[in-house]
């Protein structure tokens, strides 16, 4: 027996138009001049984003997702001067994201290649220059499944590692409905302000909103602020082609959360904040890895997309939840639980953690949107947008935020 029957859904019922010129090509040149919708209790406010705490419930935590977006692009060019592009998406050997991007001789990636017809057999080989010395950089195809391959790199310098590599020579992939080249610049503004652990190829981009001066005047207001990084994979930018919700197949992302993290969940008793989708996911995901975890033989700390949509997998309580999680990492002697999440979040859901939402207006028949129409409530998120798209928001990555609140 299903809760909810989010399979169903027809995603042309969450299709809006979105003129080209209302999408954010560039940033403002301050952050936080950006416009925020705030939603409350079916109330839309226009309001400015450096302005957030005056909207935030009192006693609210603030989840920010500390993940950083690297250069993910590397372009090689073959004898015949054809450009062959591989974007790397996650790590495969070691399957570990730091330890990969600390390998000092070899690595490989599950990637996506551009001009694949071009590449039918042989490495390709890249030049790069390090403070005057020439690098070798080598790429292998080694398997393919569908539409991503598993790449290996090779290089000649035990002194370099791939972290450092993909710093001098890979370009930062900004998405793709921005329709432009990477310029300088994106590399500081595509980049939220907290940013820490390397693995994203996208940023969550609810954060770039944020100054210094905005983090500040949240804490003198009394707003707790905390961190857990989930990695953002090119499957944010993947449409939905399917008629239905119940076709389309959810990426699956690395999620990274600290017991301190977790122990400060159990013990808030106020409202909890996620500042972005990403955040979003990884805390309701959450709950769920604790509803595994119930069976204390699981080993594998793995969220299938529609486990949230079963009877059986919503009986727990959240604090048991996070308490079985708290009693796993102990048992393994553990400071961080690793785990990876394919959790979609569609109209039906019954959100466990989460009571509000920091977010940016995302694109026509998405699964983001789907997600904020879960939250808003049934058709809720027609008023929003119209509204935004009313009074001059502008939208996606780099475009205006909102804050959605219960």
């Amino acid at each position: 027996m299903k809760i909810s029957n989010p399979r169903q859904i027809h995603i042309q019922d969450y299709n809006y138009e979105l003129p080209d010129e209302r999408i954010a090509k560039y940033p403002l040149i301050k952050r936080d001049n950006s416009k925020l919708l705030v939603y409350r209790n079916g109330e839309i406010t226009d309001a400015i984003f450096r302005n957030l705490e005056n909207f935030l419930p009192d006693n609210s935590l603030l989840v920010f997702n500390n993940t950083k977006v690297i250069q993910a692009r590397l372009h090689f060019r073959k004898a015949t001067g054809a450009q062959i592009e591989i974007f790397c998406l996650e790590p495969h050997s070691p399957n570990d994201y730091l330890l990969n991007f600390q390998q000092t001789e070899r690595c490989s990636w599950v990637c996506l290649i551009g001009n694949l017809k071009k590449w039918k057999e042989g490495s390709l080989i890249k030049q790069i220059d390090k403070d005057g010395e020439t690098i070798s950089l080598k790429a292998s195809r080694k398997q393919s499944h569908g539409d991503s391959h598993i790449i290996e790199f090779e290089w000649d310098n035990q002194d370099v590692t791939f972290s450092e590599l993909l710093e001098i020579v890979g370009e930062l992939p900004i998405p793709p409905y921005l329709n432009r080249d990477m310029e300088e610049q994106d590399k500081q503004t595509y980049q939220t302000v907290y940013s820490k652990i390397d693995g994203s190829v996208a940023a969550p981009t609810a954060g770039l909103h944020f100054t210094p001066a905005v983090m500040e005047s949240l804490k003198e207001r009394g707003v707790k602020l905390a961190e857990l990084t989930l990695h953002v994979g090119a499957g944010t930018f993947r449409p939905v082609k399917s008629e239905l919700i119940g076709e389309h197949v959810m990426h699956s992302e690395f999620i990274s959360v600290r017991k301190d993290f977790i122990q400060g969940l159990l013990s808030h008793e106020g409202k909890i904040i996620a500042v972005g989708t990403t955040s979003v996911r990884t805390l309701e995901s959450l709950y769920y890895i604790g509803v595994l975890l119930e069976d204390k033989t699981t080993t594998r700390l793995h969220v299938p997309q529609w486990m949230p949509y079963t009877d059986s997998n919503n009986v727990l309580s959240v604090a048991d939840s996070l308490q079985n999680i708290i009693a796993y990492l102990d048992r393994n002697s553990l400071n961080t639980l690793i785990a990876d999440t394919q959790i979609i979040i569609a109209p039906g859901y019954k959100f466990k953690i989460v009571d509000g939402i920091v977010t940016n207006f995302h694109q026509p028949q998405s699964t983001l949107l789907l997600l904020v129409s879960a939250f808003v409530g049934s058709g809720n998120w027609k008023s929003i947008y119209k509204h935004a798209l009313d009074s001059g928001y502008r939208f996606l990555s780099y475009g205006d935020s909102s804050l959605l609140l219960k």
